[in-house]
């Protein structure tokens, strides 16, 4: 509960506030309506809209939190230089600097456009870094997860939450391409995107019945492990939790990678 008071990722109050709001309002409503006595149509909606705000209230607390790691396999040794791609304001940095707190990260991110996020620049994602007591283990970069400024096979591991999911698909490619020309061989890059499930459903209706990112509704499984061995990557675990899904992956050798490509091209 203090991480709450501690980190401030600066997400706009619709997000943050925004369905607490819609259930104090209808919540209000509702105890009016039954009160008085008006019609059962009035009271059942505004419970409705009541209990829907609630929901998605719950599950956007916890926008104000950093991440925890949804897997522990990922880089289990503890220790080793990770990037994280489309790092923002920092939760999924957070997510490694505390789960893995031998680590040391570097970040990358345009900081321009609006994502949700207030004032998104570097300075607030250093500032949680800061409330980590971690800023000595961050480095951030301004810059495009498309074309890194960044040595090839020079990072342990990789991270992207909620980011690479937002680009066209000639630009996933591009990004995931450019995490496997960074990683070392044999390096890990743990994949979370936004999954269209019920939780999503409650909490955001219109991305629910629109679709989101890439690919589309069912953010289908199979078509981002495709696209990941296409990029040089073996998924080797793949899970979800509410609102998202993960990939688990490990850099293919260089003869893996031929193979693949040989086959594609057949």
């Amino acid at each position: 509960m203090l991480d709450l008071f501690r980190f401030d990722f600066g997400y706009g109050w619709p997000f943050t506030w925004g369905h607490a709001l819609v259930f104090l309002v209808c919540a209000a409503l509702t105890a009016l309506a039954w009160k008085r006595g008006w019609p059962r149509w009035i009271t059942a909606i505004t419970g409705v809209l009541a209990l829907w705000g609630l929901a998605g209230a719950m599950l956007m607390f916890q926008l104000s939190l950093p991440m925890a790691l949804p897997t522990e396999a990922f880089l289990r040794s503890g220790e080793g230089r990770v990037l994280d791609l489309g790092a923002g304001s920092g939760r999924s940095t957070m997510m490694v600097l505390r789960g893995r707190p031998r680590t040391k990260v570097t970040t990358i991110d345009l900081y321009s456009g609006y994502w949700g996020i207030e004032d998104n620049t570097p300075n607030r994602l250093l500032a949680n870094a800061r409330a980590a007591g971690a800023q000595d283990r961050v480095e951030v970069t301004t810059g495009d997860m498309r074309a890194m400024p960044f040595v090839s096979a020079s990072f342990d591991g990789a991270v992207s939450a909620f980011a690479i999911d937002h680009l066209r698909s000639d630009g996933v490619s591009q990004a995931l391409s450019e995490v496997a020309r960074v990683l070392r061989p044999q390096g890990e890059f743990l994949l979370v995107i936004v999954n269209i499930d019920w939780w999503t459903s409650i909490a955001f209706p219109m991305m629910a019945l629109h679709g989101h990112g890439y690919f589309g509704h069912r953010q289908d499984p199979a078509r981002w492990t495709r696209s990941l061995s296409d990029a040089g990557f073996e998924v080797v675990e793949h899970g979800t939790s509410p609102m998202s899904q993960y990939f688990l992956c490990r850099k293919k050798s260089a003869a893996l990678v031929s193979s693949s490509s040989a086959k594609s091209a057949s």
